[in-house]
């Protein structure tokens, strides 16, 4: 195995593996963000209604500051 080292330097293998984990990363999200249902960032109350998601403030579910 250390011979297969001697060949291929391991800061280029491991520069080449997050390049390529980072622009697989950012094709998911921007393949994720293009679609309707698994849009994130846009809002859409009435999605938000046929997934069971509230989108009304329910009563006496208030966060309570504690200081």
């Amino acid at each position: 195995m250390h011979v297969i080292w001697q060949w291929i330097h391991p800061v280029r293998v491991l520069t080449v593996l997050y390049v390529f984990l980072a622009i697989l990363a950012f094709t998911i999200h921007f393949l994720l963000l293009s679609t309707e249902r698994y849009n994130w960032l846009a809002n859409h109350p009435a999605k938000k209604a046929e997934m069971g998601v509230p989108t009304q403030p329910v009563p006496g579910l208030a966060i309570r500051n504690i200081a």
